[in-house]
């Protein structure tokens, strides 16, 4: 475990792939694998066995499709193709091994490729050379090789006697039993003690941060060691010191600055220092407390991975610090060309963790929003690029490799678009390789938040929304696409998420000029026709889910009004058969009863109504809107308006038949009534959510509470 340590970076979420810098390609490779299936497996097939490239026939000879030619199955493949490739690509953060695989144009190529290079490392380090494996090139400060050879091999039975066990106990936390070891041989306390060569403090530094692993590591350095073996350093050239930041283990990391303050200033794999390996690992006091002793000695490639690595894990705290003592950091770029505002864009979660600097130092942002230290972040980075450049060294800046602005309304990023577009408005007006604004970028990915900054800019809008893009497009046809899975997947069922389509579709339709609304595309569709086209599976998807909810809470409300209209005409009671009328017609339990079971036979075959008239309607497109889904909250209410009466009918009639002889049976059956009620409201709480939110709460979505566009009062 503490030789893979530093080689393997991980992400702080299961959306990041994990990071791959050329050192431990097995261990990647399942963790890669791993990740694409848990993410779709249809990736890992189409990194697995390549992409399904569009063909056509054409005078009898198979041949590859232009982009021209795509139908949408065509697009979806290549898009899931491509998608594939971006996953690989942003796994690798060796810049060397990055420029080597860019030209590879699948999924499938990079990952040959890739093991490939392994193999033939592999063949390389397997060859005879000289009798020792070499560390990094570097002066390497290493421990003794008592134990093991420089290969990692056992020298004598002494490694599975004592090595070994004191590994084990080092992991543990086990203190007394690995002193007992230690005083057996010396060496052990600055010995490599397995492959990769850790010392036990390497391993202790690294096992935990318990109460038990702090004190292993309190008494081995009290009792064993002196500061020189701080210093001594694993296989890759790591020191104790950087295992106990990687793992956030604070207390560990005082008592080794305690003995050696310089443990904090050196130097591990790749060149990089304990500050970074714990923002890596996404160690926000860590990183905070080791920032201010190491950052004396960066170079400017220190400044610019720590602060790539900050915001790659949300320490957007840390990252704020940083740009505000080093502005030129706007301007730096990561192994993919892309600046920190690209890498912004795409994520919007706020830090955990932040100084008691910035918690009395705030920059003012959108005061329509929470002060959240990301967006202070941006307006800190945005301000810096807006006063040091020119007009086109701006659009420059943020249009390589692709503008953020973009990627920030694809994924709703409101804070970020906030920032940039006060601070210049005319990037309103930009537009990508399609001609699409970000304007056509909220509706064409559902970002209501975004979309409604078209509010605010007056009678501009009326300019945007005859843009029309290089498909021939206009912003009706964008809103008749049917919306991407993870916008659609807002609610859930196929008839709450048609409701919501058919929302967008009408709101866009509200502000496009009455010309506009019947002008076609490329394919010469309108927008009509277009959503037509497009939700065609859907609205069937929706038909069925409706038809088949609606006849199983008939049923339902059937057997209700069934049982309920027998307990009508079988009194509870029994009648006086001399005059005909119930023994208990002037108890209230009996009124209670009777009141109830009426109202549950109505309520029930309210609803039968209700179902039934959702069982014939005839399914257009425009019933989704508001017709279908009304009909299923009053025949949802019906039916459960029965369900209520039901339950209080037995009760009462329980309350009728043994009141007199069983006091406590019909309390506890009254008590008892109200479980199926609430379990109706238990289980069926979701479905009544997603209804409420598609019918009622889509409608309110273009009624915004905060504005994009701000300007702060002196």
């Amino acid at each position: 475990m503490a030789e893979n340590l530093m080689t393997i970076a991980r992400g702080q979420s299961i959306r990041e792939p994990p990071l791959f810098d050329d050192r431990n390609y097995t261990e990647w490779k399942e963790h890669m694998e791993t990740f694409t299936k848990s993410l779709d497996f249809k990736l890992w097939l189409i990194i697995k066995n390549g992409p399904n490239v569009p063909k056509k026939v054409v005078n009898g000879i198979e041949e590859e499709k232009s982009e021209d030619d795509f139908d949408d199955e065509d697009m979806k493949s290549v898009q899931q193709a491509s998608k594939a490739r971006h996953i690989l690509l942003c796994a690798l953060i060796n810049s060397d091994v990055y420029k080597e695989i860019l030209h590879f144009k699948t999924a499938k190529q990079i990952w040959d490729e890739l093991e490939n290079r392994d193999r033939i490392k592999n063949v390389n380090s397997s060859t005879p050379q000289t009798n020792d494996v070499e560390p990094r090139s570097d002066q390497h400060n290493g421990p003794n090789f008592a134990f093991v050879d420089k290969t990692g091999n056992p020298k004598n039975n002494d490694f599975f006697k004592l090595c070994v066990p004191l590994y084990k106990h080092a992991l543990e936390g086990n203190w007394e039993e690995a002193k007992k070891i230690l005083k057996k041989d010396e060496r052990l306390k600055n010995a490599y003690i397995a492959s990769g060569w850790p010392t036990v403090l390497h391993i202790a530094a690294g096992a935990g941060v318990g109460e038990k692993h702090v004190h292993f590591v309190q008494r081995l350095m009290k009792e064993f060691l002196d500061e020189g073996d701080l210093l001594l350093e694993d296989y890759n050239g790591n020191t104790a010191f950087f295992f106990a930041a990687a793992f956030g283990s604070m207390q560990v990391v005082d008592l080794m600055l305690e003995m050696n303050r310089s443990v904090a200033n050196a130097r591990g794999v790749k060149g990089f220092t304990p500050v970074h390996f714990a923002a890596l690992q996404g160690r926000c006091e860590m990183a905070w407390h080791l920032y201010d002793i190491t950052k004396p000695i960066f170079t400017e490639d220190d400044w610019n991975q720590l602060f790539f690595n900050c915001i790659n894990t949300g320490l957007y705290g840390l990252a704020l610090e940083m740009a505000e003592a080093k502005p030129e950091l706007a301007y730096a770029r990561d192994y993919h060309d892309e600046t920190a505002l690209h890498l912004l864009a795409k994520n919007h979660s706020d830090s955990c963790c932040q100084s008691p600097h910035h918690q009395s130092h705030t920059i003012m942002i959108n005061p329509g929003m929470k002060q959240e230290v990301v967006y202070q972040l941006v307006n800190s980075l945005w301000s810096t690029i807006c006063k040091t450049s020119t007009k086109d060294d701006i659009i420059d800046i943020i249009s390589k490799p692709c503008q953020p602005i973009f990627a920030a309304a694809e994924v709703g990023n409101f804070g970020f678009l906030s920032e940039l577009i006060s601070g210049y408005p005319s990037l309103i007006w930009a537009k990508d390789e399609k001609e699409q604004t970000i304007i056509h970028k909220a509706v064409k990915y559902r970002q209501a938040s975004i979309y409604n900054v078209i509010h605010e800019i007056g009678c501009q809008k009326d300019i945007i929304v005859t843009m029309v893009d290089t498909s021939g497009n206009t912003l009706l046809h964008l809103a008749a696409q049917i919306a991407p899975p993870s916008s659609l997947e807002l609610v859930s069922g196929a008839a709450f998420q048609m409701c919501l389509e058919l929302v967008w579709f009408k709101e866009v339709k509200k502000i496009m000029p009455p010309s506009f609304i019947k002008s076609t595309n490329s394919e010469g569709l309108t927008a009509g026709e277009l959503f037509t086209r497009e939700h065609t599976q859907l609205r069937k998807d929706a038909e069925s889910w409706m038809k088949s909810t609606a006849e199983n809470c008939m049923l339902i409300a059937t057997v209700i009004a069934t049982g309920v209209f027998a307990a009508a005409i079988s009194i509870p009671g029994g009648v006086d058969d001399a005059k005909g009328k119930p023994n208990y017609l002037k108890k209230p339990s009996f009124l209670v009863f009777a009141i109830s079971d009426a109202a549950a036979f109505i309520s029930s075959a309210a609803a039968i109504l209700i179902f039934l008239s959702i069982l014939v309607s005839r399914y257009a497109e425009s019933d989704f809107y508001k017709s279908l889904p009304l009909k299923l909250i009053f025949g949802l209410v019906a039916l459960f308006f029965s369900i209520t009466s039901m339950m209080v009918a037995v009760a009462s009639a329980f309350f009728i038949t043994y009141y007199y002889d069983s006091d406590w049976v019909p309390g506890f059956i009254s008590a008892f009534v109200c479980l199926p009620i609430l379990l109706f409201i238990f289980l069926q709480f979701k479905l009544w959510y997603v209804i409420m939110y598609s019918t009622f709460y889509c409608k309110n979505l273009f009624k915004p509470d905060k504005k994009m566009l701000y300007v702060l009062k002196d």
